[in-house]
């Protein structure tokens, strides 16, 4: 799991540092950087799985930088504790404002404190699992040279490393973007999931085992005489994603009926895309960054939904990270799993675990904060 980030003159976040669980719920006001955490991590999973340049839109381009500061090198490290051990990689990005061009200064992996990987502006030097000296060359300083590292029997301990930060899923549900015919399958959700039936598509064909008991956990979630969920051939390589539904049995004697996942309302699709990263990542690994979850779905099946994520945290799913401003979501997991963002006067951003005290006269953590008196 992630047990640390830190983050430098990166949008509003300078000098800022998140401890995080194994199940962890960010609050804040607007502006406070819940996205922006977000949108790091999201970014950082795609330079470690070779998928992009630092100067990509979506991961650390020139305009991230921090407004009120002259810096041009972004930092990044994160500490992941993983098999035991305590992982820390560090990330430097130089940027030349004026022809907006980025390029990685300094790359790290180490493991309890000793090396497993170095790269000085794209000179890298490599390091055995034993931590002895291995080979040295030159690389791209614009894309991440830790990820194009093949494994070997030698470097286990880092190929470990990368098959963990490709299994964090970092999205923000957007259902009216959802995309209902696939024409691949994609392990990496796209940052508003509107790839879903491409990750869906993939998740069925790695472990078709985990698909009956998500499919029954759909029918109790969305009701309405659902059935069940499948691919269907629309072409050469083409599948689209389709919900079935049981027949009323009434005057016209409606027989059973299939939508599209497009004709589906938009907290419907929620539910599914919901539902199916709990439990069609079970058992391998993931970690998710989820924000706003509880956009586009009714109260009473938010509740539900919650509890499943709380019963699967840790276990199942190695950690979930969610931000939300819901009351739901702040009473049911700010006490024990909340993480409060505030803005400082100076405009530095900080953290703590928000408290409910006995002289708050009765009122919930939600109550608490929509007043403005938890601070």
């Amino acid at each position: 799991m992630i047990r640390r980030l830190y983050v430098n003159n990166y949008k509003c976040l300078v000098n800022f540092e998140l401890q995080l669980r194994e199940l962890s719920l960010l609050l804040g006001p607007s502006g406070v950087g819940k996205t922006a955490v977000f949108d790091i991590m999201f970014a950082l999973r795609r330079l470690l799985s070779g998928d992009a340049r630092v100067t990509n839109a979506d991961a650390f381009p020139t305009r991230t930088l921090t407004r009120w500061q002259d810096h041009d090198l972004q930092v990044f490290e994160i500490e992941v504790y993983l098999e035991s051990e305590i992982f820390t990689y560090r990330l430097e990005v130089e940027h030349e404002r004026a022809s907006k061009r980025a390029r990685i200064a300094v790359e790290k992996l180490a493991v309890g404190g000793n090396p497993l990987f170095e790269s000085v502006r794209g000179l890298v030097q490599l390091y055995r699992d034993d931590h002895s000296t291995g080979p040295k060359y030159q690389t791209d300083w614009s894309e991440s040279s830790l990820a194009r590292v093949a494994p070997t029997d030698h470097n286990k301990r880092l190929t470990a490393f990368l098959e963990y930060m490709r299994k964090v899923l970092v999205c923000g549900l957007s259902p009216p973007t959802f995309v209902t015919e696939s024409d691949t399958e994609s392990p990496l959700l796209a940052r508003d999931a509107s790839n879903f039936s491409d990750w869906f598509r993939h998740a069925l064909q790695e472990h078709p085992d985990l698909f009956p008991e998500f499919t029954n956990t759909l029918k109790q979630a969305i009701g309405a005489g659902m059935q069940g969920i499948r691919l269907e051939k629309t072409g050469s390589e083409a599948r689209a994603l389709m919900v079935a539904f049981a027949g009323h049995d009434t005057v016209d004697s409606r027989r059973s009926y299939e939508l599209r996942f497009g004709e589906m309302s938009d907290g419907e699709r929620a539910l599914v895309a919901l539902y199916g990263l709990i439990h069609l990542t079970r058992g391998q690994g993931y970690t998710l960054f989820l924000d706003e979850p509880d956009n586009y779905v009714a109260l009473p099946e938010l509740q539900p939904w919650l509890m499943s994520l709380e019963d699967v945290c840790g276990d199942a799913v190695q950690q979930a990270v969610l931000a939300s401003h819901h009351p739901e979501l702040i009473d049911y997991l700010g006490s024990e799993n909340g993480v409060l963002l505030r803005r400082e006067t100076s405009g530095v951003v900080t953290t703590r675990r928000p408290e409910v005290s006995a002289g708050d006269a009765g009122l919930k953590l939600s109550e608490l904060i929509a007043r403005g008196w938890e601070q």
